[in-house]
């Protein structure tokens, strides 16, 4: 019996789910090993092997990883060189000016990921149009590499005026390093974001030459362990914009990876909405440390042109950017904030209360684990007001300690504050709760969507938790918690398609862009995204290729993706001003007049294999952990409740009234009273506000 195993790392488990040839789904979780995390993968995979029994084999793994993200979160990047034409070695500082704190004097920038003697300048000039007006000096070349040797360089970014018109001189660059070094990892601009605009074009190409031989190690190393165990099988890995990258194209553009773990519990939202016909889902996401908020419209992910790289946890606000690093490549457009299970809570000083960004983490965690915490968290929050089960969390292998939990609401906010020790602790959760609804907005409301239509849907091990309070306050009225929700960034891998994403620089305004131009630049496109399709082993039959346009109006100083409806390239033209001014009022609600002129800026292609064969089961059966039991727990309106405590498959029969908790091995979902919960037919739990 063969298998397909989706693995996500997370900061303390690494999660497996396993969906077999015959409909079976599998699930293992093991702790991750931060120091290898190639180590748990191994573990747990033979695992789902031993269990499955004898016969039983690997089709493909599928994974998410944060190495790249936490590389450059930790400063543990390879030592990267930039080359560049002379006059532009400072761009990774001058950056963009933007700045997350507008009023803050105090504020410095992120160190460059390239220190200033390592950014090597050579003599050579191209034209926008692609025209050379300096030749290329071999002699600033050589002298370049030069010092790549003597400074032991181990990756290096080759990012020249203008390639994406002409990357003649960065292939001659790359190759004369090749012949001279060849064991450097090396990133040409030309092939990582061929774009107009310098600071998101060199920031980019630093970005993947930065991670890039963090990642082919780490791939390496992994590969190599899983044949050791009898597993051939290809590995894939989930890009930041929701699809899948065989683990050599990865290797390649590692900077594509960046945000992978996030981006895969939103696929399998997609995946689950369009199973159900939900239009407008927003998913939340809450983990231990960070709660994180995506959109999903049509069965199609919500996406974004570029995002910040070590910037930290965002406040939930769009416009506070420039902490970090500019990655600008396709993801799905996410907003996170510091607040989970293990985020702290506190008084300030000037004596208000505080949840988060700091969190416990795993080790020493929340003060209720018993592992020396001292701090109350979130989670300990919870544990006092009867929503999590003293016994232990995932089936009773990690037991907490109330007292303890306890002792500190009260010792640390509950006394300070002059509130009972339930009203400390609920009040903590409404903070927390006002911090995640920020994120929520920050893709709904800020993108002009009304998130009142919208169904929530809820999962990681703590947005079951959370998700009926958070949506009354916001008027959503439907939840969805999909089956596995502790593990849904596991089990959205398997559902993902491979993917491509591709972009050309063709600037010009509208009005003068002529049909042959437009279609010569398309065929372009469809050839690569063509070719990458068949040499990841599609058929024609299963290779699909999505348009767009970068369109803003002339004057503007950022562009919006405006999808190309099918059609011959007069016709396209002839709807495009419509089409672009319809986008911009959706996202920014207005639009120009008539008359106001539109700029291409450029086209991409989204190319997508499709599946043999369809990813979802046709239904996950809901798990029986066992007879229910009553919990007295504590609610806002009606103080504590004798509150019945059932797992999944205790809904099966009919709907029931909060106060309720549904208690799984991954998750703790809380029903609140005046909400009715459910089960469908998929087995998910369908809670209605």
């Amino acid at each position: 019996m063969s298998m397909r195993v989706g693995v996500d790392i997370g900061g303390t488990f690494t999660d497996f789910v396993a969906f077999g040839e015959d409909g079976t789904v599998r699930t293992f979780k093991t702790p991750s090993t931060p120091s290898d995390p190639s180590a748990a993968i191994i573990d747990g995979i033979a695992a789902l092997l031993g269990a499955a029994g004898p016969g039983a084999s690997i089709s493909e793994v599928l994974h998410a990883t944060t190495i790249g993200s936490n590389a450059i979160l930790q400063g543990q990047i390879a030592r990267t060189a930039l080359i560049t034409t002379r006059g532009f070695r400072d761009v990774l500082e001058i950056r963009d000016l933007r700045m997350p704190r507008l009023y803050d004097i105090g504020w410095t920038k992120p160190v460059p990921l390239v220190p200033r003697h390592l950014r090597l300048e050579v003599d050579e000039k191209t034209r926008p149009d692609g025209s050379v007006a300096t030749e290329l000096d071999a002699n600033s070349v050589a002298a370049a590499i030069k010092t790549l040797r003597e400074q032991e360089v181990q990756s290096v970014a080759i990012c020249l005026l203008h390639s994406y018109a002409n990357p003649a001189h960065e292939k001659v660059v790359a190759e004369s390093i090749r012949a001279v070094l060849p064991n450097i990892a090396i990133s040409v601009s030309h092939a990582v974001l061929p774009e107009i605009k310098e600071y998101p074009r060199t920031s980019t190409t630093v970005i993947n030459a930065a991670i890039q031989p963090v990642m082919r190690a780490y791939l390496s190393v992994l590969q190599a362990r899983l044949q050791a165990i009898g597993v051939v099988a290809p590995v894939s890995m989930m890009q930041s914009n929701g699809g899948l990258a065989a683990a050599r194209a990865a290797s390649d553009m590692p900077a594509r990876i960046v945000e992978s773990g996030p981006a895969a519990g939103v696929v399998g939202a997609a995946s689950l909405a369009a199973r159900l016909g939900e239009a407008s889902v927003v998913t939340f996401d809450m983990g231990g440390t960070t709660a994180k908020a995506g959109l999903v419209e049509d069965g199609q992910v919500a996406r974004t042109e570029a995002m910040e790289v070590g910037a930290g946890v965002m406040a939930g606000a769009r416009l506070l950017v420039g902490g970090g690093y500019m990655l600008k490549l396709p993801a799905i457009d996410l907003a996170e904030v510091g607040a989970g299970g293990g985020s702290i809570c506190r008084i300030d000083a000037g004596g208000a209360p505080k949840v988060g960004p700091q969190s416990a983490g795993a080790v020493p965690g929340p003060v209720g684990y018993g592992r020396g915490g001292t701090e109350p968290t979130i989670t300990d929050c919870a544990l006092v007001l009867g929503y999590l089960d003293p016994a232990g969390l995932a089936g009773g292998t990690l037991r907490l300690d109330l007292e303890l939990s306890r002792r500190a609401v009260a010792e640390r906010l509950a006394g300070p504050m002059g509130l009972s020790l339930e009203q400390a602790a609920l009040g903590m959760i409404r903070i927390a709760s006002a911090t995640m609804m920020r994120a929520i907005r920050a893709v709904s409301v800020e993108r002009g969507r009304d998130v009142r239509g919208c169904t929530m849907m809820a999962f990681g091990g703590n947005g079951p938790l959370f998700a009926a309070g958070i949506a009354r306050e916001l008027g959503i009225t439907r939840i969805i918690v999909p089956p596995l929700p502790g593990l849904f960034s596991a089990f959205g891998l398997l559902l993902a398609d491979t993917e491509h994403h591709l972009t050309r620089t063709a600037r010009a305004e509208l009005s003068t862009l002529s049909p042959e131009t437009l279609q010569a630049s398309l065929d372009s496109l469809l050839v690569e995204g063509d070719a990458l399709l068949a040499q990841d082993g599609f058929p024609p039959d299963r290779r699909e290729a999505t348009m767009f346009v970068l369109a803003r109006y002339v004057g503007q100083s950022s562009e919006i993706a405006v999808p190309l409806s099918p059609g011959t390239p007069a016709d396209i033209l002839a709807s495009l001003a419509e089409a672009f001014g319809a986008e911009h009022a959706r996202l920014y609600g207005f639009r120009g007049p008539a008359d106001e002129r539109v700029e291409i800026m450029g086209l991409q292609l989204l190319a997508r294999g499709r599946a043999e064969r369809p990813r979802l089961p046709g239904r996950i059966p809901p798990a029986r952990l066992g007879a229910g039991s009553l919990r007295p727990a504590w609610f806002q309106d009606t103080g504590w409740a004798t509150t019945p405590v059932i797992d999944r498959a205790g809904l099966a029969d009919a709907p029931l009234r909060g106060p309720l908790i549904v208690q799984e091995y991954d998750a703790t979902c809380l029903v609140p009273p005046g909400a009715v919960a459910n089960l469908d037919g998929f087995g998910n739990i369908r809670i209605t506000v």
